[in-house]
């Protein structure tokens, strides 16, 4: 299957986060809804437009999205309906090949995602208590 990547624009941000959205109640079960609420109006609003964001489309329609900043990996999410099938891994290489990129913070409920980033290289380097909002939801920080 062919994959195109290219940065998204403010136009992508519906679909990105019905990526979000499908992603994150897959894996993230741990959320309250009110939490999952806040980031669904802080996403679209505060970090995507100050962010670089990069779309994996598959058959003309988006299903991921990262972006990387200051060396960190600040998100990667592949949308629900195609997870496993090495489109997490196509954009990760992507954004490493294109990006400097030698650090992840990883939900700690989240054992999925530390598996994944494992596979890709990255180490456990520390642990917060708090996820980078200040909510009660511990990271685990992880290095190449």
């Amino acid at each position: 299957m062919e994959h195109q990547i290219r940065p998204a624009t403010s136009e992508d941000y519906p679909g990105i986060m019905e990526i979000w959205e499908s992603a994150v109640k897959a894996t993230h079960d741990f959320l309250t809804e009110e939490d999952f609420n806040y980031f669904k109006e802080a996403i679209p609003n505060e970090y995507l437009p100050n962010l670089t964001v990069y779309l994996i489309i598959e058959n003309e329609q988006p299903k991921g999205f990262a972006s990387v900043a200051e060396g960190n990996l600040e998100m990667l999410f592949i949308h629900q309906d195609v997870r496993g099938k090495g489109l997490g891994k196509t954009l990760f290489r992507f954004m490493k090949e294109t990006t400097p990129l030698t650090k992840v913070d990883v939900n700690e409920q989240n054992p999925q995602a530390i598996g994944f980033y494992e596979k890709m290289g990255f180490r456990k380097t520390g642990r917060s208590e708090k996820d980078g909002s200040g909510k009660p939801y511990p990271i685990i920080h992880m290095s190449l």
